[in-house]
């Protein structure tokens, strides 16, 4: 029998580097629009940091905002089904809602450029024009909320987690671990805090146990 290869082994060569070359352009360019946001940042200084021309960066990406967008999508296809993971074994929606805060702290302490993006591009929940996005995106990040408020619904359900609008305490979580990654990505010693993660899971606590 005869046994036809999908691609010759030049063809698998060209492949790889082409993905190598488009990981290390996505790496560079979250490093920089992490360090300066993403009006500050030019495709120069992504395309030089990666060692690429600029003309090369095209070969990937249709523009600047292309690039940024698919700093996202490329962080989300890791993060949705890791959070996913997550949550088996929890034995009730509060110990689920603590697995959630170790996971989401782990996952941006683990790729602190995109940490430092993220968090620049979540200083506010509320949608704005001010950087790139895509429907993706949007469509990534609701998904996100929506699957802690499940979480939440759940823990509402086995009288674990207080009571409330699971979609508005979904955000609270959000914006909780928003400000704790933002405390400990904080470089200057003057404004930065002894907080462990310990001691913010003990606040995560004690604001969505439900009332004894």
């Amino acid at each position: 029998m005869t046994v036809i290869r999908a691609t010759n082994p030049r063809e698998e060569r060209r492949q790889l580097h082409q993905q190598l070359s488009r990981t290390q352009l996505l790496d560079a360019a979250e490093e920089i629009f992490g360090q300066k946001g993403f009006h500050d940042t030019t495709l120069k200084e992504i395309a030089d940091r990666a060692d690429f021309s600029v003309g090369s960066v095209y070969s990937f990406f249709e523009n600047k905002d292309d690039l940024y967008v698919n700093i996202f999508l490329r962080r989300g296809s890791e993060f949705l089904p890791a959070f996913e993971d997550a949550l088996e074994g929890a034995t009730d929606g509060l110990d689920a809602v603590a697995r959630i805060v170790s996971f989401e702290v782990s996952f941006l302490r683990a790729r602190p450029s995109f940490s430092d993006l993220y968090l620049r591009s979540t200083a506010s929940l509320v949608p704005t024009e001010n950087e790139a996005t895509s429907e993706e995106v949007r469509q990534n990040a609701d998904r996100v909320l929506e699957m802690q408020a499940d979480v939440i619904r759940r823990g509402q359900v086995d009288g674990s987690i207080r009571l409330g609008d699971p979609s508005a305490l979904s955000r609270l979580l959000s914006s909780m671990v928003q400000a704790f990654q933002s405390v400990e990505s904080n470089p200057s010693a003057s404004n930065r805090f002894a907080f462990s993660l310990e001691e913010f899971q003990a606040v995560v606590r004690a604001a969505f146990v439900r009332p004894t």
